[in-house]
């Protein structure tokens, strides 16, 4: 669907991209702009969170901004106006948004800012109109981070009805962007705080002001921990420390408070956090694919020692210094390898067609924690990968994760999925599938224990795998043989070799 339209007044109208990935609606995370502010072909104006990751949207013209259709926090459908670019040819309804009228009243100054000067329902004919015959435009940047027009292409989808959106309801959106009286809008952008989108959305669920949070991040940039230190209650002895001098020789106003037992919650009893973004799609995949396929658990305890050993020799290998060397790297490799002797496994459940959809190509998904939820991005073609190109694909998904800018690509097309809950120190657990997959390895904490080494108990590293698998399409005769492959290559590293 196109993302822009032009009105007869010279505005142009940028709309929320469809992504391509089947997602329907965007959150605003935060603006760049404001009204009055000049913009330029590429520039991104603001940064949206679908269900899936956090990605910046740049405007594919230049012009002064209008409007800003929404405010941050809102949720977006795809197709809907979320900005207006005044791109001259007699457009003038900038102005205001830079130095309104003296002698208008609010309510007029509101009006004024948020409907077009040509009138709203002549306006509203001509953007419609105009849509529908818009030309095919000149190739330039994707309207969204690795999406959208092709540079070497100017054809566009066909434009999908969206109701032409209404003035009315502008108007206190309006309003709450540039407030009741609004002359002072138009510096927002100079005094406004920097901080991540993770980092403003804590200080969201935690009521704190980030104008008020004093920053210690490079280039003036709040952190987590400033948002934190904000919020922290002082001391309760502090209010007493202060009033203590006027009167020295009495202690027991410092002791009473002391003796007082610790608060453990402070405020309301309560906290109702929407659900939204990363967090709904997680619920609606888990809650589907629990009561979709039948899920069977297997687990397996094993001798790692030796995979230890090979982790830190292959740390000094000078092929793969700079890469991103652990445990995780050969459990990966040795997952692999078990897929490769038995490719059963790696399938899905065709219910519409009645089909078992057997996959020749392994995208190997990691499932990560991040401050946005549980994602699981997945390595493309993992099976056809060397240790060293598997190491380099395994840092760029977990360092793109952990700043939050995983594109919804990434997070599509997965066929086996690996969870290392060892990390948090957890021996292991009964993961579910990711939907559309069979299979998912869960990885438990890796420590010493007791164990019978050649005849004799010694402290041996020791994990516990825990393999969960579709039970329509996986025997557990396929899912045993699987978990028993994965074990040994762990157990004999060598087998890398001999198997792989």
């Amino acid at each position: 669907m196109t993302t822009m339209t032009e009105t007869a007044a010279g505005l142009r109208e940028f709309k929320m991209p469809d992504v391509g990935e089947g997602l329907t609606e965007a959150e605003i995370l935060k603006w760049y702009v404001r009204p009055g502010d000049t913009v330029t072909d590429g520039q991104v104006v603001c940064e949206v969170e679908t269900a899936k990751a956090a990605v910046e949207l740049p405007i594919p013209y230049d012009g002064v901004v209008h409007e800003l259709c929404f405010p941050e926090g809102t949720t977006v459908d795809v197709g809907q106006v979320i900005i207006s670019v005044d791109v001259g040819g007699g457009a003038a309804p900038a102005a205001p948004a830079e130095a309104p009228a003296a002698a208008a009243s609010p309510a007029q100054s509101v009006a004024q800012s948020t409907v077009p000067a040509a009138g709203s329902a002549d306006t509203a004919d001509a953007a419609a109109t105009t849509a529908a015959e818009e030309p095919e435009a000149e190739a330039r940047k994707p309207v969204l981070v690795g999406y959208g027009v092709s540079v070497a292409s100017t054809k566009r989808r066909p434009r999908r009805g969206v109701p032409v959106r209404q003035p009315e309801a502008a108007e206190p959106v309006q309003r709450e962007l540039n407030g009741h009286a609004a002359p002072a809008a138009p510096a927002a952008p100079a005094t406004r705080p920097l901080a991540k989108p993770p980092v403003r959305k804590l200080a969201k669920d935690l009521g704190v002001d980030l104008a008020a949070v004093v920053p210690s991040g490079p280039d003036g940039i709040i952190t987590r921990e400033d948002v934190h230190a904000a919020v922290a209650p002082a001391p309760v002895a502090e209010p007493v420390a202060a009033a203590a001098p006027p009167a020295p020789a009495t202690p027991a106003p410092v002791r009473t408070p002391a003796a007082a037992p610790p608060v453990p919650y402070e405020g309301a009893r309560e906290t109702r956090v929407p659900v939204k973004g990363v967090r709904k799609a997680t619920a609606a995949a888990m809650v589907g694919s629990a009561f979709t396929a039948p899920h069977v658990t297997e687990f397996v305890t094993v001798d790692v020692t030796r995979t230890m050993k090979l982790v830190e020799e292959l740390k000094q290998d000078k092929d793969l210094q700079g890469l991103r060397v652990n445990p995780l790297l050969l459990i990966s490799k040795a997952l692999l390898v078990a897929i490769r002797r038995n490719p059963d496994i790696n399938a899905s459940w065709d219910e519409a067609n009645q089909e078992i959809v057997r996959k020749h190509y392994v995208n190997l998904g990691i499932a990560a924690a991040t401050p946005r939820g549980l994602i699981v991005p997945n390595i493309k073609d993992a099976h056809a990968k060397t240790l060293p190109q598997l190491a380099e694909a395994l840092g760029e998904l977990v360092g793109t994760a952990r700043e939050g800018r995983t594109s919804p690509a990434a997070m599509q097309g997965g066929t086996v999925t690996i969870t290392n809950v060892g990390v948090f120190g957890i021996d292991t657990g009964t993961p579910i599938l990711n939907p559309g997959e069979s299979a998912i390895l869960a990885v438990g904490s890796i420590k010493p224990q007791p164990w019978v080494h050649k005849g004799k108990v010694r402290p041996r590293q020791v994990t516990t795998l825990a393999l969960s698998f579709d039970h329509r399409l996986v025997d557990g005769e396929l899912g045993s043989k699987v978990l028993a492959d994965v074990a040994a290559v762990l157990e004999q590293p060598k087998r890398l070799i001999t198997w792989g």
